[in-house]
């Protein structure tokens, strides 16, 4: 289904982005694992290019801090000369900064704005030039449930998810005539390292703001994204799709 296409994976070395990486090149896409560059993320980013590979599919690491234009140019500059141009962006990469607006400090907005949304930005606009040579592109940016539903304690971090949805519409409209869609899909409470540690009453109480009873799997998450990366959803552009199992319609 994606043969011949190349994907890049934001924050991929884990998580998420991993499960997005790996679905992507189990359809043929060459898949460029971007990760920031620190010793631990280095080595978990190198071990999903290795489980890529080991099933068959093609894939290679990039470090970028998604944030600085100059770190991302440098990496688009290294994928293109590797893999080729890329076709489908996957704007993955998130942090996180918690705690109340009263408490929160400037330096913690303005980190989780750059990482989350910036980022964003940056890949999307140093992608696009490829994109628009071959007339064909497709961007997914993960957003988040808390974009549209505000979250206690993340005041940041769900801006920065609903400045995402807002950049996503305006991408949409902005490059449709170019042949490149650009998509969001927004998760819910999903199942990660993260969550795993949490006590039990707290993973009560967040199942309990579910329809469907029980927290999401990255599989989910990445299903969809695979969806919009894939010529099945040529038509779509400028949506989002929600994977929050009804914890918010």
């Amino acid at each position: 289904m994606l043969k011949g296409r190349i994907a890049l994976v934001t924050g991929a070395s884990s998580g998420i982005g991993k499960v997005i990486a790996m679905k992507l090149a189990a359809l043929g896409a060459k898949v460029a694992v971007n990760y920031i560059d620190i010793a631990n993320i280095k080595d978990d980013a190198e071990s999903v290019v290795a489980e890529i590979k080991a099933a068959g599919g093609e894939a290679a690491a990039f470090a970028a801090d998604v944030s600085s234009e100059e770190s991302v140019s440098a990496m688009i500059k290294e994928i293109n000369e590797s893999l080729g141009a890329v076709d489908i962006l996957v704007n993955n990469a998130g942090i996180t900064q918690d705690t109340l607006i009263m408490r929160m400090k400037v330096e913690q907005w303005e980190k989780v704005l750059d990482v989350n949304l910036k980022g964003a930005f940056i890949c999307t606009k140093s992608v696009l030039k490829g994109m628009m040579k071959s007339r064909y592109g497709k961007i997914v940016n993960i957003a988040s449930v808390v974009g549209f539903s505000g979250n206690a304690g993340q005041a940041n971090y769900s801006a920065s998810k609903a400045g995402l949805v807002g950049l996503t519409k305006t991408s949409a409209q902005e490059l449709a005539g170019r042949g490149i869609r650009v998509n969001a899909v927004a998760p819910g409470f999903i199942k990660t390292a993260m969550t795993e540690v949490l006590p039990e009453n707290v993973i009560e109480a967040m199942q309990a703001k579910i329809a469907l009873g029980t927290l999401g799997e990255a599989e989910d998450v990445a299903n969809a994204v695979v969806f919009l990366a894939s010529p099945e959803s040529d038509y779509i552009t400028g949506n989002t799709i929600h994977v929050n199992g009804g914890m918010y319609m």
